[in-house]
């Protein structure tokens, strides 16, 4: 079974623009790789925007609620002292924790959130068994169409990948 093909490209303009071609011919599920970031790349590839923000919203929101309703638990429910006079249900008390586990919960979400959509830790990729692939970290450019695209023909995809003036085109093997 094939994982895909994969093109190298000498520099990172030519890579954006073999992503926006490939884009406006159809392909959907591709991926680029670049030894340092490359900010056009993104758009040009046609990756949705994250769902991160949201995660992490919804992680902050209960982890500010589950800190509240713990303090109300022991508070009111399990452990009830009046001390002083003072009201069993005293919020302004409880407001700091409240806010820290928030934060806590947040910055979880987000480095959990992170590696879960990012699919890490990833100890192995069909892209690893392409010979110049090892250049990707340094110097080379690659843009890979995978085989599950529903564009994906093995002999078109190579025909168009070579119309783009690619170093070399390899086919990636599962």
């Amino acid at each position: 079974m094939i994982h895909g093909l994969i093109a190298d490209f000498d520099t990172p303009t030519a890579l954006v623009e073999a992503a926006e071609q490939a884009y406006r011919n159809g392909y959907r599920k591709m991926d680029a790789y670049s030894p340092y970031p490359i900010e056009e790349l993104h758009e040009a590839l046609g990756t949705p925007h994250t769902r991160l923000p949201l995660l992490v919203l919804c992680g902050g929101l209960l982890g500010g609620l589950g800190g509240y309703a713990l303090q109300y638990w022991t508070s009111v429910i399990g452990y009830p002292l009046s001390i002083g006079g003072k009201p069993l249900h005293s919020w302004p008390a409880f407001i700091p924790i409240t806010y820290e586990c928030t934060i806590l919960a947040s910055a979880l979400t987000a480095v959990f959130g992170m590696l879960a959509l990012n699919g890490l830790p990833q100890p192995y990729h069909p892209v690893f068994n392409v010979a110049s692939f090892a250049k990707a970290s340094s110097t080379r450019f690659f843009l890979c169409i995978e085989a599950r695209d529903p564009n994906f023909h093995a002999e078109n995809t190579r025909r168009f990948l070579e119309t783009l003036n690619p170093s070399e085109v390899t086919t990636v093997e599962d």
